[in-house]
C-alpha cells in the first residue's frame, strides 16, 4: 500500500520507518528542507533506539523516501497519516493550526479518495474539524480516521511493532477496511483491532495517558505518606503489584511525570472538560502533586545543608525525563536545577544523550560532565533525577571516593538502602 506520513517528528519518523519495513510504500512530508535532507541521507533528527537502521534498510530497498511536497505525495498515496505537533496553548488546550493548515491543503491538491488519518493527539472533535475543512475545499470524496499511536519514547519501534491494540475511530466501512489492511502485518491473535467512532477514539488517547499519569502519581502520593510513617514504599509497591488487579507497571514512585505526553495530555484532558462545562476534579489534583513532586528533593537538599547551598557544587545525573531518550521536555530534572541555581548552588551534570538539548534551555548556567564520575569529583552531593542503566553499574564506593561529602539525592531509587548503609552515605530517596 502507498502510505504518505506528513510531519517527520517522533509520532510521524516511526510510523513512516515501520510501515514501511512490513512492506509498504513510505513517502515522509516535512516542511523542514534539511530535516529531509537529513532524513534522505538515513540519519535521525530524534533519539529512539533502533530507529537509524530501520531508516537506513528501507531507504535502500526503496520503501521509504522524503519530501517537502505535499502534493507530490497526494498523487500517488491513498492513505495520507498527520503526524503534526499539537503544543499545548496557555489554557492547556491543543494548537491545531498544524493540523488544519495541512487539511486545507489536502484540500486543495486532492485529485481522488483518501484515507486521512489523525495519528496526531488530538481534542475532541478533530476529526469533524478536518472533515469540515477539506469539505470547503472539495467535493472529492475522503474519510476522516483517528487513529492514535500509543508508544512510549526509547521503545516506540517495539511498541510499533507490536502493539497491544491498535485503535480506530471510523464512520466508514471503506475505510475500516483499508485500515485492517494497511495493520494486517502487525494484528495477531495476541492484540486487538478496536473500532470505534472517531470522539472515542480521540478520547481513548488523552484517557490511556492521564490514567498512567494518574497511577505513578498516586504512588509518589503513597512515597510522600511513608516518609511521614516511617513506612518502605517499596514494599507497598511490592504488596500492590502482586494484584492482577492493579499490576506491577508504572508503580515506580519518583520525582513527577515528564515528558511531551503525559503532562500536556493531563491538561488538554482538563481543558476538555472544562470545555463540555464538566469538572475534573480528580486530574487537576493529579497535575497539581505531579508539579510539586518534581521538586522534591530540593528541600530535602536545603535542609541537609542547613538552608544554604551558595557555591555548593552539585553533581546531577540524567537530565532527560526518563531513560533512553534524549526529551527534556517537562523534565524534572530541569524544575530541580533551576530551583537550585536560584539558592546559588552550582550545577554539573551529566547525561548519556540529553545535554545538548539541555545546552540549548540552560547553556552556560551550568556545567557540563563528560561522564558520571567525571561530574562527582569535587561535587559537594549527588543528585539522580533520570534511572538509566549506566548510573546503576557505578559502585557506590566509587561514587564515594570522588565527592567531598557522602551524599546522595536519589530521585529515581537506584540504589538499595543496605547497600548505602553499608558505605555511610547520607542518602536521601523517594518513600523510604
Amino acid at each position: 500500500m502507498k502510505v504518505a506520513v506528513v510531519g517527520s517528528g517522533y509520532v510521524g519518523l516511526v510510523t513512516g520507518v515501520c510501515l514501511a519495513e512490513v512492506g509498504h510504500h513510505v513517502i515522509g512530508v516535512d516542511i523542514d528542507s534539511k530535516k529531509v535532507e537529513q532524513l534522505q541521507n538515513g540519519v535521525s533528527p530524534i533519539f529512539e533506539k533502533d530507529i537509524e537502521d530501520y531508516l537506513i534498510r528501507n531507504s535502500k530497498a526503496g520503501r521509504i523516501k522524503f519530501t517537502t511536497s505535499l502534493q507530490e505525495a497526494l498523487e500517488v498515496c491513498e492513505v495520507i497519516f498527520l503526524a503534526l505537533p499539537t503544543p499545548p496553548g496557555e489554557d492547556g488546550s491543543a494548537d491545531l493550526s498544524y493540523v488544519l493548515s495541512v487539511a486545507e491543503q489536502i484540500g486543495d491538491f486532492i485529485q481522488d479518495y483518501k484515507v486521512i488519518i489523525n495519528k496526531s493527539t488530538v481534542p475532541v472533535g478533530t476529526a469533524a474539524k478536518v472533515t469540515k475543512v477539506i469539505e470547503d475545499k472539495t467535493s472529492i470524496p475522503f474519510d476522516v480516521v483517528s487513529n492514535p499511536e500509543f508508544l512510549r519514547e526509547g521503545l516506540a519501534i517495539q511498541d510499533f511493532m507490536n502493539p497491544e491494540r491498535i485503535v480506530v475511530g471510523a464512520s466508514s466501512e471503506k475505510a475500516i477496511r483499508i485500515l485492517r489492511e494497511l495493520y494486517k502485518p502487525f494484528i495477531t491473535t495476541k492484540n486487538s483491532f478496536l473500532v470505534m467512532d472517531e470522539v472515542s477514539a480521540e478520547l481513548t488517547k488523552y484517557a490511556a495517558n492521564s490514567f498512567l499519569a494518574m497511577k505513578i502519581t498516586y504512588m509518589n502520593e503513597l512515597a510522600n505518606l511513608c516518609e511521614r510513617t516511617g513506612a518502605n514504599v517499596d514494599f507497598i509497591k511490592e504488596g500492590l503489584g502482586s494484584d492482577s488487579r492493579i499490576s506491577s507497571k508504572f508503580l515506580n514512585p519518583g520525582i513527577g511525570v515528564g515528558g511531551s505526553c503525559f503532562p500536556k495530555d493531563m491538561r488538554a484532558l482538563i481543558q476538555i472538560a472544562e470545555d463540555y462545562d464538566y469538572d475534573f476534579r480528580i486530574m487537576k489534583s493529579v497535575r497539581e502533586v505531579n508539579d510539586d513532586q518534581k521538586v522534591i528533593l530540593v528541600p530535602k537538599i536545603l535542609k541537609h545543608f542547613n538552608h544554604d547551598i551558595k557555591n555548593k557544587k552539585l553533581a546531577v545525573w540524567g537530565l532527560s525525563f526518563k531513560p533512553d531518550t534524549d526529551d527534556i521536555r517537562e523534565a524534572s530534572s530541569l524544575y530541580t536545577i533551576k530551583a537550585l541555581l536560584k539558592e546559588g548552588a552550582e550545577i554539573i551534570a551529566f547525561d548519556p544523550v540529553a545535554m545538548d538539548n539541555v545546552k540549548n534551555v540552560l547553556g552556560d548556567q551550568i556545567q557540563y560532565a563528560h561522564s558520571p564520575i567525571d561530574a562527582l569529583k569535587d561535587a559537594d552531593g549527588l543528585i539522580i533525577c533520570t534511572e538509566w542503566r549506566k548510573f546503576k553499574s557505578v559502585s557506590l564506593s566509587e561514587i564515594k571516593k570522588h565527592l567531598k561529602e557522602a551524599v546522595i539525592f536519589d530521585g529515581r531509587n537506584i540504589f538499595e538502602l543496605e547497600n548505602v548503609e553499608k558505605e555511610a552515605f547520607s542518602y536521601y530517596s523517594i518513600g523510604r
